[in-house]
């Protein structure tokens, strides 16, 4: 069967609200300004790293202190990573139906892996997937092909349908010359009608329907 690769943030959780958290904490401890819910997920997609470089230009920081901001929001990200995140409604009933169907599954996300892990298990989705392939995994990450070709690897394939949310997602889907699913409620920066989508997704409750379109 067919792996199913999804992405996490923006994609099976809405984790936005718990990064934004993280960094109004960090922002606190430095004398800056609180950043809206919007800013933090214009912010979002290419990994911690990024994440703070963005939020440094922002509030006019020397792009010297990113890496000792990336240490201290990691860590406050760390302590509190699933306070205020949810599942999107739908994914349970349609990752249990995919995995009935006999569908490898994994995750392949820009997220460090340690953070990744802890979420997913807060929410009871790591039981559906074999493996797990974060932003700190490889040495490159999305949307370079490499973190997902690693995850179909792990798999034992070299074929998947990804899941994402994302023009990063699009992108690594592209690289890595699989089909790429958009899920319309993440945080996407782009407009989607500028992406490679092979199906869309608004509803997940109508994933395997898509999926059994995509590998009839």
């Amino acid at each position: 069967m067919t792996p199913i690769i999804f992405d996490l943030d923006g994609t099976l959780l809405n984790s936005a609200p718990d990064i934004q958290a993280a960094v109004n904490r960090l922002m606190g401890e430095i004398g800056q300004e609180p950043l809206d819910l919007a800013t933090v997920i214009s912010f979002i997609g290419n990994g911690i790293g990024v994440l703070c470089g963005r939020v440094a230009e922002h509030h006019g920081l020397p792009a010297a202190d990113v890496p000792d901001l990336t240490a201290r929001l990691l860590a406050h990200y760390n302590a509190e990573p699933a306070t205020l995140t949810h599942a999107y409604p739908g994914v349970f009933d349609a990752l249990s139906e995919l995995r009935t169907r006999g569908h490898p599954m994994a995750v392949c996300t820009n997220k460090p892996e340690a953070p990744a892990r802890k979420v997913l298990a807060t929410f009871g989705l790591d039981t559906f997937f074999e493996t797990m392939v974060g932003g700190d995994t490889c040495a490159t990450r999305k949307p370079d092909a490499g973190p997902l070709r690693e995850t179909m690897a792990r798999l034992g394939h070299t074929d998947c349908i990804y899941i994402g949310d994302s023009e990063v997602d699009a992108e690594t889907a592209k690289a890595a010359g699989v089909p790429f699913v958009f899920f319309t409620h993440g945080y996407c920066h782009v407009p989607p009608a500028t992406l490679t989508i092979h199906a869309t997704l608004t509803d997940w409750a109508d994933l395997p329907g898509i999926v059994a379109e995509l590998t009839a």
